[in-house]
């Protein structure tokens, strides 16, 4: 199991050294929109995690996926598959996984909670 130290480290290359590989209508799109510094570094570890290996992201994180927008959340999304790090994993696999953590989070953002 890869440790949290790992998950970190990822989660930097994620955010940084990405926009080195970047398409210009990717990176334009995360710079002209300051997407980097719309969700907590924690949110970002627990969607990374949740696409680009398994688990689960909780409603809180997916409130942030869902203020960043689908947009910025693809383009964030295609940048890192973009990186040389990322090459062994199927793109068609992260990006199916990509829309099934934001169908998710929009349908618990959208759906009513319950009474107290």
């Amino acid at each position: 199991m890869v440790s949290l130290h790992v998950y970190s480290v990822l989660v930097v290359l994620f955010l940084t050294c990405g926009a080195i590989m970047a398409t210009k209508e990717n990176d334009q799109i995360i710079r002209e929109n300051n997407c980097e510094t719309k969700m907590g570094l924690p949110c970002v570890l627990e969607a990374f995690t949740c696409i680009f290996v398994t688990g689960s992201i909780s409603s809180k994180c997916c409130g942030e996926v869902v203020v960043l927008g689908k947009v910025f959340h693809s383009a964030l999304v295609k940048r890192t598959l973009e990186n040389p790090l990322f090459i062994d994993l199927s793109p068609t696999t992260i990006i199916a996984k990509s829309i099934q953590t934001w169908n998710n989070c929009l349908a618990l953002i959208d759906s009513p909670s319950p009474s107290a």
